[in-house]
């Protein structure tokens, strides 16, 4: 099966690639030249509907599988994902403009694992053990599928995240309608077309592709829809709990960060410095969980940024094909604009912009001899001598910047951390396992790493505290998103006159 065959339209519903109703095309662009990639078709309210009706003709008997069917479909699907890995990435960097090392070697193989990984969690959908709670009655726990799932992925990780959305989804015995970023839809494609070759049956898996404002609005409040998961912008998660609200949808929101990176002064400052970067320029920068504040105990402040200065001087950017290549340009030219503004507001209210910006319109070259200037590249930017209260320290920036401030006492560091509306990721790097332990108790954030900063698994939940949203992917947690509980009781004493029933009316 050619899984790029949504060159033929821009909609997966039922099992079938259909070009979209609407009338509005989309330019997929390659973010490094500004080609086109694809031109697809977006989705009208129609055709959502089409897709929310696929889904719901599904569930019944999808929800009524065993566990080990729905287990044995997602263990192809692993199969059907590593068959085409090579694909896959190829058009990951295509739509993203994300180095293929980090495509190759990340994104798909992660796909793959949590693939898997769900193929087991399928058959662990537990609940309370049977009992005689009240003494007269055996009551037990049900975890049933919630229903129809309308998500909403970013386009930072277009594989990974339609992943993370699609799979605990369908795991529990849910169908789903997956409207992907506007900017990266096609792996999503890409990922419905594998689910159809693993023999998932059709409408389990829909995918629409569409503009926030017309088809994603539409399906966040869909009545058939039952629950939306949403990954984006905290605004834009505002928005989508708002709609969800109007028919009382759960909703499962996994929104901004702005995590901090913590050195004390006894930490490794080789070990510190290297995690900054690899955690800074991650995608680009374009990842929520990565690092953009670093607090650093004042004895190692200034080796620190001597240290990241240095590396970020050695990083490759080039072409995103190249396998040597470091670091691609950012998924679009606004996107570009939008990060430089950050640093120039910076700039302008007296930070010091220790190196990086923009890339100059003077034919700069990669290491490749790429003209970086025909793409949307930014240089690895690393600021020092910004307020804490300022936007470059409190903002979102999701691009290649990393703040860098100095604090003194370990209360300070800590407060510093803590000091964001965004709760998603921290990291504290230090030798002492009493810091540490304090370190991951006090900062408020659902991952906190020590002496490292990024990687995933998916065994562990991931997801955030306070402005970054609630509830968790991956994980076997994340199964509780995506089921309800029911409470099921038995009475035991077959007495047609319960002892009870006097409290209400009659005598004992």
């Amino acid at each position: 099966m050619d899984l790029t065959s949504f060159s033929a339209g821009a909609q997966h519903i039922a099992g079938r690639v259909v070009t979209g109703s609407g009338d509005e095309r989309f330019r997929v662009v390659n973010p490094a030249d500004g080609s086109t990639v694809e031109e697809v078709v977006l989705a009208s309210p129609a055709d959502v509907d089409a897709a929310v009706d696929a889904a719901r003709t599904a569930l019944p008997e999808w929800s009524r599988a065993t566990p080990g069917a729905r287990a044995e479909v997602l263990g192809r699907l692993a199969g059907v994902l590593a068959d085409h890995a090579e694909e896959f990435a190829r058009v990951e960097t295509a739509q993203t403009g994300k180095p293929i090392k980090l495509s190759t070697e990340f994104d798909v193989p992660g796909t793959i694992d949590n693939t898997a990984f769900f193929a087991g969690a399928a058959r662990n959908l537990e609940g309370k053990a049977a009992g005689e709670y009240s003494g007269d009655h055996t009551s037990y726990v049900r975890r049933e599928a919630i229903g129809v799932v309308g998500s909403i992925s970013p386009w930072n990780y277009p594989l990974q995240m339609a992943a993370w959305k699609i799979l605990p989804a369908i795991a529990a015995g849910n169908t789903i309608v997956l409207k992907p970023a506007e900017l990266t839809p096609l792996t999503s494609l890409m990922f419905a077309a594998a689910c159809t070759e693993a023999g998932i049956p059709d409408g389990v898996v829909n995918v629409v592709t569409g503009a926030g404002r017309t088809a994603g609005e539409h399906l966040v409040s869909h009545p058939a829809v039952s629950m939306v998961s949403f990954t984006g912008s905290t605004a834009v998660g505002k928005r989508v709990a708002e709609l969800a609200t109007a028919t009382v949808k759960r909703t499962h929101l996994e929104l901004g960060g702005k995590a901090p990176f913590v050195v004390f002064d006894d930490a490794d400052l080789e070990a510190a410095v290297h995690g900054a970067v690899a955690a800074s320029l991650i995608n680009s920068g374009q990842d929520c969980t990565a690092a953009t504040r670093a607090y650093v105990q004042r004895p190692l402040y200034e080796a620190f940024v001597a240290g990241v200065a240095d590396l970020y001087a050695a990083v490759r950017l080039g072409d995103p094909r190249n396998p040597q290549t470091d670091l691609g340009p950012l998924v679009s030219f606004a996107h570009r604009d939008r990060v430089a503004g950050f640093v120039e507001r910076a700039r302008r209210d007296g930070a010091t912009v220790v190196t990086g910006g923009t890339v100059g319109a003077n034919g700069t070259k990669g290491h490749d001899g790429t003209d970086l200037t025909l793409g949307a590249y930014h240089l690895p930017t690393l600021i020092t001598g910004a307020a804490q209260d300022s936007e470059v320290v409190q903002g979102e920036i999701f691009g290649p910047v990393l703040v860098v401030l100095p604090f003194d006492s370990d209360e300070e560091g800590l407060r510093l951390a803590n000091d964001t509306p965004y709760g998603l990721a921290a990291s504290a790097w230090t030798r002492d396992v009493h810091r540490s332990l304090r370190a991951t108790r006090e900062i408020a954030a659902g991952c906190v790493w020590v002496n490292d900063h990024i990687p995933i698994i998916s065994e562990m939940p991931h997801g955030g505290y306070k402005a970054s949203g609630y509830g968790k992917d991956m994980s076997q947690y994340s199964l509780d998103e995506y089921t309800q509980v029911k409470h099921v009781m038995y009475d035991t004493t077959a007495v047609a006159r319960k002892d009870w029933h006097r409290t209400i009316f009659g005598d004992r």
